[in-house]
């Protein structure tokens, strides 16, 4: 539900937007006058808790956020999306910066500092920047979320043919440590190529670690049973 400050985008509106969260109201409104200037949407939050009550759009985004804020702190409100999973390129304007705080703030994933007050142009720059960060994240999500899905469709034991795969094992070596015979685990082998969609082992491995690199819980991995009980090198984490 969007809270009755903030400023109204219509059905029909699409494309990148930029949120704006000042708790002074003269700042909210020439911010949003400019953002809109150069064709961006924006909606505009007096504090940290209107913008967390508010639900996102799925389109490209970025947040410009005082540091001094009535209710939480910038920093604080950062934290917050992070514990929510809720990632989002964020611009600090601060009236009152200092070298710690902008360190904290750049230290928080900050692209960029700007204190009170700032050019037009350098604010019009951090935020075309932080857009295209966000719709660069937002693609690599999207294909990471397809690449999991195709994961899912591995049966256990072709997951534990891939992540042994993964750490380089041959199919002989595979074998003999599933207890199975070679030619058993080049068809398992081949399914697995064919469900994941790659057509080369080279292929296969980026895939792999590409999964790993976006890997959030531990927990969540693919492994054979049989590796990780001795010496030598553990396979890249999986979701499962």
């Amino acid at each position: 539900m969007l809270i009755a400050n903030a400023t109204v985008s219509t059905a029909d509106e699409t494309g990148p937007i930029v949120f704006v969260v000042d708790d002074d109201l003269s700042v909210r409104e020439a911010l949003r006058s400019l953002i809109r200037s150069v064709g961006l949407r924006c909606e505009t939050f007096a504090s940290a808790a209107e913008f967390l009550r508010y639900q996102r759009p799925q389109d490209p985004a970025c947040l410009v956020l005082d540091v001094q804020l009535p209710d939480a702190s910038g920093l604080d409100l950062v934290d917050e999306l992070d514990a929510a999973d809720a990632p989002i390129p964020i611009i600090f304007i601060t009236g009152h910066g200092t070298i710690p705080m902008s360190v904290r703030a750049m230290k928080a994933g900050a692209l960029e500092f700007l204190t009170k007050p700032f050019r037009e142009e350098d604010l019009i720059t951090a935020l075309r920047q932080a857009l295209d960060r966000d719709l660069v994240a937002r693609r690599e999500r999207g294909e990471v979320a397809g690449l999991r899905r195709r994961l899912e469709r591995l049966t256990p034991r072709e997951r534990e043919v891939l992540a042994l795969v993964a750490k380089g094992r041959m199919n002989k070596q595979i074998a003999a440590e599933l207890g199975t015979a070679e030619q058993t685990i080049k068809q398992h082998r081949g399914r697995v190529m064919k469900k994941l969609g790659v057509e080369s082992l080279a292929e296969l491995v980026r895939l792999v670690e590409r999964l790993a690199g976006h890997q959030s819980s531990p927990a969540a991995s693919v492994d054979s049973p049989r590796s990780g009980r001795g010496a030598g090198p553990q396979p890249p984490v999986l979701p499962r």
